[in-house]
């Protein structure tokens, strides 16, 4: 997808209104600070080191947190997917289990693994396991029934089948499923970071509130909106690159 100039128009617009807005009294710096605040508190920290530091701190939950409920969301999704035994045995607790709302699990996490580094990963694996989970299941079960069949008569073994047949036909659907977990990866960081955290971009925010700084915990909102804006642009063009064979519909 080629990038088109136009697209940055409404951002600009938006920008552009929310500082004129704020330059004319309109808006209150203590409620909403005008963008040209949170540039320069963000010079400011990311010159004294502060904001590098918190945001290292971020990454690093977030990567792991999305690798073990991501690699389990997989595992348990594929098994699911491919075996009758799976699927019964598998699909029913964790259907059971999405119903609930996993970040309202937070008094029940921090009974189970305390308000350190666990709880925080927990939550980030807990967000992604479940899309992950339920878009690998989707995109093996939806795939056609038929080029299975056909696969097997022209003699590919079961594992030739999965390779050639079952993961091309599950990817879209897996990719949307990443999507998904690393949006709902970020919205759980920014809960946990918030619960006794000592450092992390939700801990800035925390503190920040405590000393009035609306600009700072803006800030926060919007390094935690660009890192998921970026991670979502790169799944994206992993997307496109991997399923290049796909042809979808193209906006006029």
């Amino acid at each position: 997808m080629r990038f088109r100039p136009r697209r940055l128009i409404t951002p600009i617009v938006l920008l552009a209104g929310w500082e004129g807005t704020a330059q004319a009294g309109l808006l209150s710096p203590d409620k909403l600070p005008p963008p040209s605040e949170i540039a320069a508190a963000a010079w400011r920290l990311s010159l004294d080191g502060s904001l590098g530091l918190h945001l290292l701190e971020s990454l690093e939950r977030a990567a792991l947190g999305l690798l073990i409920g991501g690699s389990l969301g997989l595992v348990l999704g594929a098994v699911a997917g491919l075996l009758r035994l799976g699927d019964d045995l598998v699909d029913p607790p964790v259907q059971a289990a999405r119903m609930l709302p996993h970040l309202g699990l937070v008094p029940l996490l921090i009974i189970w693994v305390g308000i350190g580094e666990s709880l925080k990963v927990s939550l980030v694996a807990l967000g992604a396991f479940f899309p992950i989970y339920l878009n690998t299941y989707a995109g093996i079960r939806d795939i056609d029934e038929r080029l299975v069949e056909a696969a097997r008569t022209c003699g590919l073994t079961q594992l030739e089948r999965i390779r050639h047949v079952v993961l091309p036909g599950a990817m879209p659907s897996l990719f949307l499923g990443l999507r998904l977990a690393f949006a709902a990866g970020w919205l759980s960081l920014v809960v946990g970071e918030q619960v006794n955290g000592q450092s992390g971009l939700g801990f800035m925010m925390m503190e920040a509130r405590d000393f009035s700084q609306t600009e700072i915990v803006v800030l926060g909102l919007v390094v935690y909106a660009t890192l998921g804006l970026l991670s979502d642009l790169a799944l994206r063009t992993a997307e496109r690159r991997t399923l290049s064979w796909r042809r979808g519909l193209q906006a006029s």
